[in-house]
């Protein structure tokens, strides 16, 4: 049998394969953050489809900060039967599912943007232009106790487990890139103080859902700009984040690097996975650009990485794992032309097969 139909095990949580389904803006909650019938139906598929793990789309951990439009919120407890129920749907179909959680800060998208955003330190936002108020330590303090009452009610409604968004230029992205933040208190200079506020909201996540609770963080292998955070820095933050406890981390890293190419090459960050596998003793998720079987094959029977995310490629077939089960050579329809970006839902614009 493949190795990626082996067991995964991160923290308690254990699944039934190697493949994840890494977190997806589908844009399909209500204007507040909460479930729809049409956005259950697709973690119902996806689970339905083979994947052993899905990571949800990010719930926004705070009501006043809305980082894109109609995706979901888990800043308060009235959540918690609804996610509940998508839960056990999920396990009903044979998958696991984590929440991932966040706060976006000036990487917002939402339009006019929430009427008050935290940054690091008040400075545009090079994508959104947003300039953010430079956080406090109260409102440090705030955010943290915000993740961690996010996490409680993750666990409380039976997820396998929570994942803190650390990537892709949020607010704990933001607090790790020196382009963003230039504090000087000890939040900001080392890499250690710009990954202070993680570790602290690690903490604080244990302190409500005990050591026991499988906790991921998802990271850029690098912001993949000039001044941002490099690759030497975000292996020093991974090892950080381990000896704090963390269970496993997932490797993101700069979308510009995402490109349009064959499906035969390797993922696009496998060379700083396969060197953060070899620091750091938690398994590594590695997401971005997995379309060949064989290549995620060779990986897992190196050990170079425990588990393998797939976005785009789910959106196109969200049955994609079976298909692999019944025919590992099956070449994917994907090739990642993002126009599922500009659809209702971020569907395929292929016709169904």
């Amino acid at each position: 049998m493949s190795r990626l139909f082996e067991e995964l095990t991160m923290g308690a949580m254990r699944a039934k394969n190697r493949f994840v389904r890494a977190a997806t803006y589908e844009g399909l909650a209500t204007d507040d953050g909460h479930l729809t019938q049409e956005l259950t139906a697709i973690y119902e598929e996806l689970a339905e489809g083979g994947v052993g793990t899905i990571i949800a789309g990010y719930a926004y951990v705070t009501a006043d900060e809305h980082p894109n439009p109609n995706m979901m919120g888990i800043y308060d407890d009235s959540f918690v039967p609804e996610y509940r129920a998508l839960v056990d749907a999920v396990h009903e179909r044979g998958a696991s599912i984590v929440s991932q959680i966040v706060y976006g800060g000036s990487a917002s998208r939402l339009d006019p943007p929430s009427e008050r955003i935290l940054g690091p330190s008040a400075i545009a936002n090079p994508k959104t232009g947003i300039v953010p108020v430079e956080a406090s330590q109260h409102d440090i303090e705030m955010l943290i106790e915000a993740f961690a009452a996010a996490a409680r009610r993750a666990k409380e409604a039976g997820f396998d487990g929570v994942e803190l968004h650390a990537a892709h230029g949020y607010l704990l992205s933001q607090f790790l890139s020196p382009l963003l933040n230039h504090r000087t208190d000890e939040y900001g200079g080392s890499i250690e103080n710009r990954a202070r506020i993680i570790v602290e909201a690690m903490a604080a996540i244990r302190d409500g859902v005990g050591r026991g609770y499988p906790l991921m963080v998802k990271l850029n292998s690098s912001d993949g700009v000039d001044g941002g955070l490099s690759e030497e820095d975000s292996l020093a933050v991974a090892k950080i984040l381990v000896a704090s406890g963390i269970d496993a981390i997932e490797v993101s890293g700069a979308w510009r690097a995402c490109k349009v190419r064959g499906v035969a090459g390797e993922p696009f960050f496998a060379a700083y996975a396969k060197r953060l596998a070899e620091e750091a003793s938690v398994p590594i998720v590695l997401t971005g650009g997995n379309r060949s079987f064989a290549v995620m094959e060779r990986m897992a029977a190196e050990d170079a990485v425990a588990a393998f995310g797939m976005c785009r490629p789910l959106i196109c077939e969200p049955d994609l794992v079976n298909r692999w089960a019944a025919d590992p050579a099956y070449g994917p329809r994907c090739i990642s032309c993002n126009k599922c970006d500009a659809t209702h839902g971020h569907r395929c614009i292929l016709p169904a097969k």
